[in-house]
């Protein structure tokens, strides 16, 4: 089952260089955790201090396990010294799969 992880960040004014630095980092890390698929990072046209990253993974299961890790979760305690909100986490998954209904999700669609 396709998983997209829609990641919101709010960068604090005058942070984005450390911002999006750390943010690579955090991304070349993620490349190479099992189940990652792939990673787009965008800003809002109207406030290019939002920030939505959207990542790609194989399973749910892979992302929850990247996202509880050690290594991630220290990486996303520096990111949050630029932010001037806390980070909001929204993973989908596509309804139509029958997989999903086996992981709690509603079941597809007739």
């Amino acid at each position: 089952m396709l998983v997209t992880v829609i990641i919101k960040r709010f960068i604090r004014e005058g942070q984005e260089k450390e911002f999006f630095s750390h943010l690579k980092k955090l991304r070349v890390k993620a490349m190479n955790q099992k189940g990652y698929i792939s990673g787009e990072t965008m800003l809002c046209a109207e406030n290019t201090n939002k920030v939505a990253v959207i990542s790609k993974w194989q399973t749910l299961e892979d992302w929850n396990n990247w996202k509880t890790s050690a290594v991630r979760l220290e990486m996303d305690a520096t990111l949050n010294k630029f932010q001037s909100n806390p980070t909001m986490y929204e993973p989908y998954v596509f309804s139509k799969y029958k997989a999903a209904a086996k992981q709690g999700f509603p079941a597809p669609l007739d």
